[in-house]
C-alpha cells in the first residue's frame, strides 16, 4: 500500500456515509408509492403520515435489495437484526423519529476494491443498515415559510457506512463511483444523484502523521461525482487553515454551495446518543434464513469484478481492460458481443474503451444510445485483422456507421475505395520507383538514420493513395534497401 500524500503535512482522514435509495415499487413500511415526480402529498398513506393507530409493515423486497448489497460486497448478512427508533425532531418527520437500524444492523462489513490510477484500492465497510426516508422540506415556493411534502417520506434506505480508509479527494470519488457502480449493477438503485436516488455525505478530518483521528466535519448535499470533489478539496483547505491559525475545529455538518464552491456548517453534528436510540416496538426482529439468502444467491447477475476476472482469464486482457469494460453492464455485454464476432478480444477492447467511449463522451450518451452495433464493430475489427484495410481506413469506415452513411462494413470499404494494396508484385513496382526517386534518403538510411526510412514509407503510402499495408510496406522496404 502506497504512503498517501501529505497536503501541507496534514494527512486527509475521509469516511463515507451513503443512502441509497431502493428499487422498490412501493415504500418501507407502507403500500404508498416511490415513484418519483407526483404532486406535493399524494404518495403519502396514514403510516408514511404517522396517524394515530397507522403501523408500519416490512416490506419484503427491501430487505431482499439489502441481501444482494450484502452478497456483492462480501459482507455478513445478519440471520437476526433489529429496527430501532431514531429519535430527532424535524418538520419533515411527521413520527418526531425516523425508523432505522442500530446496534444490529441487516449486512455488516464486506468492501468495495476499486482503481485509481494503476493502483488498487480497498475501502472497508462498517455497515449497511435499512431505514426509512424523511420528507422534504420546501422553501422555494413560499413566501417566508416552508411547505413539507411527505411523497418521500417512508422511502426505503440503505444506508452504507464505511471505516475512514480514504484519503484524498479523488480516491473519495473513486469509492463512490465503484459503489454507485455496484448498486446498480445489482439493481438495488437507479443511481440517479439529481433526484437524490444516491446521496453522499463525506465525514472529512486532517491530522498530522501518527495523530489521532481529528475532528471530522460532514459534508451533504453532493449530488454529483464533480462537486463531490470540490466540496471535499475545499473543506480539506478550510480545515488546514483553521488548525495553522490556531482555531479548534467544531464537529459540525456542512452544506456544500456549487455556486461558491464552498462548504458552510449548518448545524453542529451529532452523537449517537442524542438520537436516544430504542428498539421500536412495533417491529419484530427481521430474520433472514439461510435458504432465503441463497434464492437471493442464485438469482444475482456475475458481478463486476468476478466478470473482470473472467475478461482477464478468458480473453487474456489486461487487469486494466477488464476493469474499464465492467463499468457497465451495458459495456460489458457490447465488449463481449464485439469480442465474440470478430475473434480478437484485446482489438475490441481498444475500441470500445478507445473510440467508442470517445464518441459517448463527446455526445454526453450512453450504451443504450450507441450508433454502432457490437456485430458491426466485429466485422469492422475482422477487415482491419485479415488486412483487407488499414487502422486508418478503419477509423473512416467507422465515422460513416456512426454518422449513418452506412450500413454494412464491406459495402462501406467497397464505396470509398479503402481496400489495402495486397497485390505484392505492384507494391513492389511502387517501392522500386520511390527508391529510384528519392536517392538522398537511401544513402541517408543507409548511413544509420531512422528517419530517412519514416520517410521513404512515407513516399510508398503517398504513391499508393494510402492502400498498402504498413506492415508490408516496412518488411519489403527493408529488404529491398539490404
Amino acid at each position: 500500500m502506497s504512503t498517501p500524500s501529505l497536503i501541507q503535512g496534514y494527512e486527509v482522514v475521509i469516511g463515507f456515509e451513503t443512502h441509497a435509495q431502493l428499487a422498490t415499487q412501493s415504500k418501507i413500511f407502507s403500500r404508498a408509492s416511490t415513484a418519483f415526480g407526483a404532486e406535493p402529498n399524494t404518495q403519502a398513506c396514514a403510516v408514511d403520515l404517522a396517524l394515530p393507530g397507522a403501523l408500519p409493515v416490512m416490506n419484503r423486497e427491501a430487505v431482499a435489495c439489502a441481501i444482494k448489497l450484502g452478497l456483492a460486497l462480501g459482507s455478513t448478512i445478519a440471520p437476526e437484526s433489529i429496527f430501532a427508533r431514531k429519535n430527532y425532531f424535524y418538520p419533515d418527520l411527521p413520527k418526531g423519529y425516523q425508523i432505522s437500524q442500530f446496534e444490529i444492523p441487516v449486512v455488516q462489513g464486506g468492501e468495495v476494491s476499486f482503481y485509481l490510477g494503476d493502483e488498487k484500492k480497498t475501502v472497508r465497510l462498517v455497515r449497511a443498515h435499512l431505514e426509512e426516508d424523511a420528507g422534504k422540506s420546501l422553501h422555494d415556493e413560499f413566501h417566508g415559510m416552508s411547505g413539507i411534502d411527505l411523497n418521500r417520506a417512508g422511502t426505503p434506505l440503505l444506508e452504507i457506512v464505511t471505516e475512514p480508509d480514504i484519503r484524498s479527494s479523488e480516491e473519495a470519488v473513486a469509492y463512490a463511483k465503484a459503489l454507485h457502480q455496484i448498486v446498480t449493477w445489482i439493481g438495488i438503485c437507479d443511481g440517479n444523484m439529481q433526484e437524490g436516488s444516491f446521496r453522499c455525505d463525506a465525514n472529512v478530518s486532517v491530522r498530522k502523521p501518527g495523530q489521532p483521528l481529528g475532528t471530522r466535519r460532514e459534508i451533504k448535499n453532493l449530488n454529483s461525482f464533480r462537486n463531490m470533489q470540490i466540496a471535499i478539496d475545499y473543506e480539506i483547505r478550510w480545515q488546514i487553515e483553521q488548525i495553522e491559525d490556531g482555531h479548534a475545529i467544531q464537529q459540525a455538518t456542512v452544506l456544500f454551495d456549487p455556486d461558491t464552491g464552498e462548504t458552510r456548517a449548518m448545524r453542529t453534528k451529532e452523537d449517537a446518543a442524542d438520537y436516544r436510540y430504542f428498539p421500536d416496538p412495533d417491529l419484530p426482529p427481521l430474520v433472514i434464513g439461510a435458504d432465503w439468502v441463497e434464492r437471493v444467491k442464485a438469482e444475482m447477475p456475475e458481478l463486476p469484478r468476478a466478470m473482470a476476472a473472467r475478461f482477464v482469464a478468458q480473453y487474456g486482457l489486461p487487469e486494466y481492460d477488464a476493469t474499464t469494460l465492467t463499468q457497465s453492464q451495458a459495456m460489458a455485454a457490447y465488449f463481449e458481443d464485439t469480442a465474440k464476432a470478430c475473434g480478437q478480444p484485446k482489438l475490441a477492447s481498444n475500441w470500445v474503451m478507445g473510440e467508442i467511449s470517445r464518441r459517448l463522451n463527446t455526445e454526453e450518451i450512453g450504451m443504450d444510445a450507441v450508433k454502432v452495433s457490437s456485430a458491426q464493430l466485429g466485422q469492422l475489427i475482422a477487415r482491419i485483422s485479415d488486412n483487407t484495410i488499414s487502422n486508418n481506413a478503419a477509423k473512416q469506415v467507422f465515422e460513416a456507421l456512426w454518422t449513418g452513411e452506412g450500413q454494412d462494413v464491406d459495402a462501406v470499404i467497397e464505396a470509398k475505395g479503402l481496400k489495402q494494396m495486397n497485390d505484392s508484385g505492384a507494391l513492389e513496382k511502387i517501392i522500386d520507383e520511390v527508391i529510384a526517386a528519392n536517392p538522398a534518403n537511401v544513402e541517408q538510411y543507409k548511413a544509420g538514420k531512422d528517419k530517412a526510412f519514416n520517410a521513404l514509407v512515407g513516399q510508398v503510402m503517398k504513391a499508393s493513395k494510402g492502400k498498402a499495408n504498413p506492415g508490408q510496406v516496412n518488411e519489403l522496404l527493408k529488404a529491398k534497401l539490404g
